[in-house]
């Protein structure tokens, strides 16, 4: 929510805010934060905003939110906001800037974890995304894409290594990441941020704000789907060697088994899934990824310098 300075300093103001912290012009108040909204006054010079962050799992009980119980999410958010503003400003007032959408992919060893993440880098780019300039995810940790032009990032990373590496540096949060890292063995955190009002817009066809927010915890799953579909092709990892003996086993369409195997076979030149498609020159490259999913085979393949031969298609952990 965008304010004049006038509105802005009576609200930032008053006694009963919480300011505990700042950090280079941003105020935070926790007071809801048990609750799971946190309240951000960003004090700029040529601009002022008021920005609430929503944890929808906080404010649910830990319940996913769904069209199930999207009405009642909106219903707990309009009375808190609204009571915290005293009813001077409401939740239709704000403006959905962002959403962000996470998963974590049980793959069941600490081991596996660090083999998806590098095969899953050899993906590279995909159509609509490069590869982060800005990712707060260390190369080793995980694969991070941003999208060119609508507003999407895509973050997959080995959770436990992210968490000891944040050990390092927030000191006073030491143990309490330590233990959580402890906890994550194993998982893979999977995260789709709509970063960008464009994106929000291309999720939600309402105009008014509680209305966009019931619209887009409905089809929150959906979109994540579709995100991760878009960037991590369906089916079981191999070595080349292997994807390729099966791919003349499986597939009896010759001029599809010939296209496939070229895929196949640029995709460790070009080192970006996008490029390996373009240099094809086929039109309809979409019904070649369609035909690896019917094999259950990715055309991505694991390096010859991994040791693993094999990784279970990662939708099946999903």
């Amino acid at each position: 929510m965008l304010l004049d300075s006038e509105k802005f300093d009576e609200l930032f103001n008053r006694p009963q805010n919480r300011m505990l912290y700042s950090d280079d012009n941003k105020f935070y108040d926790e007071t809801m934060a048990d609750k799971g909204i946190l309240v951000t006054y960003h004090d700029k010079q040529y601009k002022k905003k008021v920005q609430l962050t929503v944890n929808t799992n906080v404010m649910l009980n830990g319940d996913e939110p769904d069209e199930g119980n999207a009405e009642k999410l909106v219903s707990k958010l309009e009375k808190r906001v609204n009571g915290y503003f005293n009813f001077a400003y409401m939740l239709d007032e704000f403006d959905i800037s962002k959403m962000h959408l996470s998963t974590d992919i049980d793959v069941q060893s600490r081991a596996k974890v660090a083999d998806y993440v590098r095969v899953l880098k050899h993906i590279g780019r995909v159509k609509g995304f490069s590869p982060s300039r800005n990712c707060e995810i260390g190369k080793y940790i995980g694969f991070c894409l941003d999208g060119n032009s609508n507003g999407i990032n895509f973050r997959i990373y080995n959770l436990e290594r992210y968490l000891k590496e944040r050990a390092k540096e927030e000191t006073s949060e030491h143990k309490e990441l330590n233990t959580l890292a402890n906890k994550s063995a194993g998982l893979l955190r999977v995260e789709v941020k709509l970063v960008k009002s464009v994106a929000i817009r291309a999720c939600t066809d309402r105009l008014v704000t509680s209305d966009q927010i019931e619209q887009l915890c409905g089809k929150g799953r959906k979109v994540f789907l579709n995100v991760f579909r878009h960037i991590v092709p369906f089916g079981d990892f191999y070595k080349k060697e292997k994807a390729v003996e099966i791919i003349r086993r499986d597939v009896t369409d010759v001029k599809m088994r010939r296209r496939m195997l070229r895929l196949v076979s640029l995709l460790p030149e070009k080192k970006s899934l996008l490029l390996a498609q373009k240099e094809m020159c086929y039109r309809r490259i979409d019904d070649v990824m369609a035909a690896f999913a019917e094999i259950e085979v990715s055309p991505v393949t694991i390096s010859k310098r991994n040791d693993v031969k094999m990784l279970e298609n990662i939708y099946k952990f999903m």
